[in-house]
Order: C-alpha cells, then structure tokens, then sequence
C-alpha cells in the first residue's frame, strides 16, 4: 500500500512540476515540404508537441504553417524533468473532399533531436511528404 502511495504522489508531483514550468528545459524541432496531388500544400497546420502518456495532456511547443512552396519549420521547448517525446502533428484538408474538420497525421521525431535548452542544434528533416494518400493512425481533428 505504501508502495502504491509512493508511486502515486510521486506521479502528482512530476505532473504538477511539469505544469508550472519545473524540469530541465528541453527543444526540438523539424523541418519539412508538404504536398498534396504534387503541388505545395499551403497554409497546412503544423504544430510540435510534446507527447505525454495517459496521466498528463501534451504539451504545445511550436506551431507554424507551410509557405507558398509547402515548406514549414517549427521548433520549441518545454519543461521536464524525464525526456521529452516530441511529435509534429500535420492538419490537412488534402484530398478530404467536403469532410468536417481536417485530416491529423502525426509523425514522431527521433530522440536524437531533443536538446537540452531552449534552442534545439539539429532539426529533424521529415523529408518532402504527399499528402494525398493515407497515413497509419491517421485521424480527424476539429479541434487544434
């Protein structure tokens, strides 16, 4: 029981820190090209996040949107005190017809590319990706 007690509170106070900023600053980042049926997907939704398991929401790090060319890059930090998981999350209307919301594509970025500080030293190169076909756990957001 005390073990249970013990590993609880200790999972509040990681949380709590995490929540007011407490931890080592960590950062990462990534770059890319975004396109849809071969032409440069623009004004595409692009934020970093960092993914926290089932006990914490995850944490918004940065956000951007592609340029005229579907270039985006996006980088940020946060404050934790176990390695941080950083994700892009892409929000695309490509080939979605008159659907509602938008498509959510998430791509997870390698541990290689978390920094300690505020100002990541590399950046994760997700490549040029078509977006026209369908992604594995892809899904619909409304909300972002």
């Amino acid at each position: 029981m005390q073990f249970k007690i013990t590993i609880l509170a200790s999972i509040f106070f990681i949380t709590a820190a995490s929540a007011v900023g407490v931890g080592r600053d960590q950062s990462s980042g990534a770059r890319g090209v975004l396109m849809c049926n071969d032409k440069p997907d623009v004004g595409t939704l692009v934020k970093l996040y960092d993914e926290d398991d089932g006990i914490d929401t995850d944490d918004l790090m940065g956000k951007t949107e592609t340029d005229a060319r579907g270039n985006f890059q996006v980088s940020g930090y946060t404050s934790e005190f176990t390695p941080i998981d950083p994700k892009i999350n892409i929000y695309t209307d490509c080939n979605d017809g008159i659907k509602p919301c938008q498509r959510k594509i998430t791509i997870k970025i390698p541990n290689r590319y978390i920094t300690d500080g505020k100002i990541p030293k590399e950046f994760f190169d997700a490549g040029t990706l078509q977006l026209a076909g369908k992604f594995p756990g892809e899904s619909r957001d409304c909300i972002h």
